[in-house]
């Protein structure tokens, strides 16, 4: 039995691919010259002031840094609904999901709108345990939409950030 897992054809096809990649012209988001430093330490943010404003403010300010000089502004509006994932044969749910949307706009310094999106997605938690077991998981649920919510938006951004102004 050979210990040589690639053969010469699939050596050669595997240079040629890597060397195909080095050539093609992309650059890495988050490396010097990719599209996240454009971002990064150039936007102020505005949410809501409620806890979830607060988690996704936190968590945009985590990924994109903090502006003492900022570019760019973005507003982001948030929205929740909580619907029911289960329900037992007695009636009685045992399973929720949280579903988050945020409206956002990033604008430029001088106030015009550069671009704007809707992101939404959903986290889920158990209503099996006790009524403290249940708010704990539902407090939980929330924190991980909010910061489901900024990711969303940040990868958006970063999509958008060549054909923003430097």
């Amino acid at each position: 039995m050979s210990s040589d897992r690639f053969t010469p054809v699939a050596r050669r096809a595997t240079l040629l691919g890597l060397m195909a990649l080095a050539g093609c012209g992309l650059t890495p988001v988050y490396g010097t010259n990719g599209p996240a430093n454009i971002l990064r330490d150039a936007v102020s943010f505005s949410a809501p002031d409620t806890v979830a404003g607060f988690r996704i403010r936190d968590r945009l300010e985590d990924r994109l840094g903090r502006a003492t000089a900022p570019k760019f502004s973005l507003d982001v509006q948030l929205g929740q609904t909580l619907t029911p994932a289960t329900i037992t044969m007695d009636g009685d749910t045992s399973r929720f999901n949280l579903v988050g949307t945020a409206d956002w706009v990033l604008h430029s310094a001088a106030g015009s709108s550069l671009t704007s999106g809707q992101v939404e997605t959903f986290t889920s938690y158990s209503a099996t345990g006790s009524t403290v077991a249940t708010q704990a998981a539902a407090t939980d649920a929330a924190a991980r939409l909010s910061v489901a919510l900024a990711d969303l938006i940040v990868s958006r951004l970063i999509l958008a950030a060549p054909g923003l102004p430097q």
